[in-house]
């Protein structure tokens, strides 16, 4: 999906409506950062706040997924779309997720066996370090790019208020977590709780 036309075309509708973004967000319940960062493509509505947006923007689900105003002729075949489009992000997000869990698995294999070389072999000192040293580095890559997918992948959902958000790189690297959860600050609702893990936004 098209999240720089969504956030134009939810910014068009809210000013169609003559609502400010501290109105809209009112009727919303949320805070108008929240408003400002859809209209400025840096985020989508979550589910639990498209209905109640439709309805204060006078428009439809569909519409708002689409990011422009739609004829009865164009719904279905818009309807179609954004739904493939849905099930392309959950699609993407789980390969992203196998291939975290692939480069991790690497990464401790290669990392360990070098530590275990390096330990077990009669070689010379500087070799000895020079394993070290490269096991070290190939850890430290691997958990880097296991991140940097983990954190692009889906989003997570604020328990409290329904927000799903994508986290900073360092909120996500200092948040207690369990498998499927994060413990995060909601940039809407200013909570820290254990946010549940979304494959799509």
């Amino acid at each position: 999906m098209d999240q720089l036309k969504i956030g134009k075309f939810i910014a068009e509708m809210r000013k169609k409506q003559s609502y400010t973004q501290r109105q809209l967000a009112d009727i919303l319940g949320i805070s108008d950062k929240t408003i400002s960062k859809w209209e400025t493509g840096n985020g989508l509505p979550e589910v639990s706040l498209m209905m109640p947006l439709c309805n204060a923007l006078k428009i439809n689900v569909n519409e708002l997924l689409s990011g422009e105003c739609l004829t009865s002729s164009e719904y279905k075949e818009k309807a179609e779309e954004n739904m493939m489009n849905l099930m392309k992000e959950k699609e993407e997000s789980k390969r992203k997720i196998i291939l975290s869990v692939i480069i991790c698995a690497l990464t401790i294999l290669s990392g360990v066996t070098m530590f275990v070389l390096s330990g077990a072999l009669e070689i010379e000192l500087w070799l000895r370090i020079l394993l070290l040293l490269i096991g070290t580095i190939v850890v430290i890559g691997g958990i880097g790019v296991v991140i940097a997918l983990d954190v692009t992948t889906g989003t997570y959902e604020c328990p409290k208020c329904n927000t799903r958000f994508v986290p900073t790189t360092s909120a996500y690297i200092a948040g207690l977590h369990t498998f499927t959860k994060r413990k995060l600050k909601c940039p809407n609702c200013g909570e820290i709780s254990y946010c549940k893990k979304r494959l799509t936004h």
